[in-house]
C-alpha cells in the first residue's frame, strides 16, 4: 500500500490531482486507470486522433503524448528521490515538450501501446519501494515533494486528462461519430501545442 500523502508533501497546486484519486490501493488504482484509459483510446477510430476541442488546444493524440511524457517525468523524479539523490530537479515546459513530440504523426494505437508500457513499468517500480523510500522527500521544480506524493500525482494527472478527453473532446461522441469528429479536425487544422485545459 502507498498511503495518501499529506498536504506538506507536495505543492498546493498538485492537490487538484491528488484529490481526484479515490482512497484505497493506489497500485490497483493505477492498474485500473490504465485498463479504463486503454479501453477508451482503443475504442476510438484513428480519424478521431487529430481532433482538438478548440483552436490552439492539443489534439487527442497530443493529450495522450502529454500524459506519457509527464508520467515519465514524475517517475524519474520519484526514482531519483527514492534512491537518495537530493540534487534539485528542474521543472519542464509541457508546451515546449509538445512542440517537439510529433504526437500527430503517430497513431492512437501506438500511443496507447506506449502508455501501457510506461504505466506498467511505473507500477512495478512503485511496488518495489520500501516504506522509507516512499516517504523520502526531494526537490523538483523548486519545491519539496515526496516519492509517494509523486505516485498519487501521477494517478490524478492521468485521471484529470482522461476526464478532459471525455468532457471536452468526446462528449456525445463515440467511434460511430468518427466522420463528424474527423471533419471538425480537418477544419481546425493541425493541433497546436497548447495545454488541454
Amino acid at each position: 500500500m502507498i498511503p495518501r500523502p499529506d498536504a506538506s508533501e507536495h505543492l498546493p497546486y498538485y492537490s487538484k490531482y491528488v484529490d481526484r484519486v479515490p482512497d484505497g490501493d493506489l497500485l490497483q488504482t493505477l492498474r485500473d486507470q490504465l485498463d479504463e484509459t486503454l479501453a477508451l483510446v482503443r475504442g476510438l477510430d484513428e480519424s478521431q486522433g487529430g481532433h482538438a476541442y478548440a483552436p490552439g488546444k492539443w489534439s487527442i493524440r497530443g493529450v495522450l503524448n502529454h500524459v506519457i511524457d509527464t508520467e515519465r517525468i514524475f517517475a524519474y523524479r520519484a526514482l531519483r528521490i527514492a534512491r537518495g539523490d537530493m540534487t534539485p530537479m528542474e521543472g519542464f515546459d509541457e508546451n515546449a515538450y509538445a512542440d517537439h513530440a510529433g504526437a500527430d504523426s503517430r497513431t492512437l494505437a501506438d500511443l496507447a501501446d506506449e502508455l501501457e508500457h510506461v504505466r506498467l513499468a511505473n507500477i512495478a517500480f512503485f511496488r518495489a519501494l520500501r516504506d522509507d523510500a516512499l516517504t523520502r522527500r526531494g526537490t523538483a521544480n523548486g519545491a519539496e515533494v515526496s516519492v509517494r506524493a509523486l505516485a498519487w500525482i501521477m494517478a490524478g494527472h492521468e485521471r484529470h486528462h482522461v476526464a478532459l478527453l471525455r468532457e471536452r473532446y468526446l462528449s456525445g461522441a463515440t467511434s460511430g461519430d468518427a466522420a463528424a469528429i474527423a471533419a471538425t479536425s480537418a477544419a481546425a487544422g493541425p493541433a497546436a501545442a497548447a495545454a488541454a485545459g
